[in-house]
């Protein structure tokens, strides 16, 4: 019952649609400062291994995403200076145009639980909480955005190929 509340109501689209603005505010804004202001996150890695989430037993909890992090994200630190910023921005534009937003919501998940993995509370459990909202909503969280121009273009489209290949078969 909530689930259609939340995927088909155009009152839950419009409460979808603040929340979508709220995310899409502080996503874009963080990943905009990162890319104006300069960013290096071979800090905050080099502080997330040398200090990692602990148990209360005071033992690693996530010794593989420390790892991670020691052994493939460190090493292409350039990879992720380009990634973090860019990916927050576009994460941002995503959410604030209400375009392709289940997809910008996923991938904003996706980065929460990477900081949440490496220690970084902050404001992540709030944001991991409203993007499954968002996430949950579907279309519906875009219905009062670009997604409702933009889904009908890549249905018609990826059918319109469809039928071509099939033609040509």
């Amino acid at each position: 019952m909530f689930n259609n509340f939340l995927r088909e109501n155009k009152i839950s689209a419009a409460i979808l649609t603040v929340i979508r603005l709220y995310l899409g505010y502080s996503w874009f804004t963080a990943g905009f400062h990162k890319i104006t202001g300069g960013f290096d996150a071979s800090g905050f890695l080099k502080g997330a291994i040398a200090k990692p989430v602990t148990g209360p037993d005071g033992n690693m909890v996530y010794a593989w995403y420390v790892d991670f992090l020691k052994d493939f994200a460190l090493p292409n630190i350039d990879v992720f200076n380009f990634i973090v910023p860019w990916g927050e921005t576009l994460i941002g534009l995503g959410l604030l145009l209400g375009c392709l937003t289940t997809a910008a919501m996923f991938f904003g998940l996706v980065m929460n639980f990477s900081f949440f993995l490496a220690g970084t509370v902050s404001h992540n459990p709030t944001d991991i909480f409203l993007g499954f909202i968002i996430l949950t909503a579907g279309y519906n969280a875009g219905r009062y955005g670009l997604d409702r121009w933009v889904f009908p273009f890549i249905r018609k489209t990826t059918k319109t190929n469809t039928s071509k290949h099939k033609a040509a078969a």
